[in-house]
């Protein structure tokens, strides 16, 4: 699988960076996708939707650390690129590791954390 396009729409917002869409071996696309700022670091959260009962379930996400991992570089590589266009500084941008949960469900996304209400990853955003 190749990540074949990245699209990056910058926000002004304390957490809630960017969003991302990104096009998958030139015919399949995943929107909104979310840059966040984390207190680890920056990472993205994958599109999601809230239910019933109040918690964000992803809607499409990774099945491994090789692709999470794969995907989140590309992505933040493209956001420091469009960082630099507007003349903004990249030095503090990194991907933060956020240590997974004992007891973390198989719904349960990675940037999810011990402690987080109802199902919230780390700085999600309603859009």
């Amino acid at each position: 699988m190749e990540i074949t396009e990245v699209r990056i729409t910058l926000r002004d917002e304390p957490k809630l960076k960017a969003f991302a869409n990104i096009t998958l071996d030139d015919c399949f696309v995943v929107r909104g996708l979310k840059i966040i700022e984390g207190t680890n670091g920056f990472f993205i959260s994958m599109p999601s939707r809230k239910g019933r009962d109040g918690t964000y379930r992803d809607i499409a996400h990774p099945i491994n650390n090789e692709t999470r991992e794969r995907i989140e570089t590309v992505i933040l590589d493209e956001y420091k690129k469009e960082l630099s266009k507007q003349g903004m500084s990249t030095d503090n941008i990194a991907i933060g590791r956020r240590p997974q949960s004992e007891g973390q469900s198989e719904g349960q996304s990675e940037g999810q954390s011990e402690g987080q209400s109802e199902g919230q990853s780390e700085g999600q955003v309603e859009a």
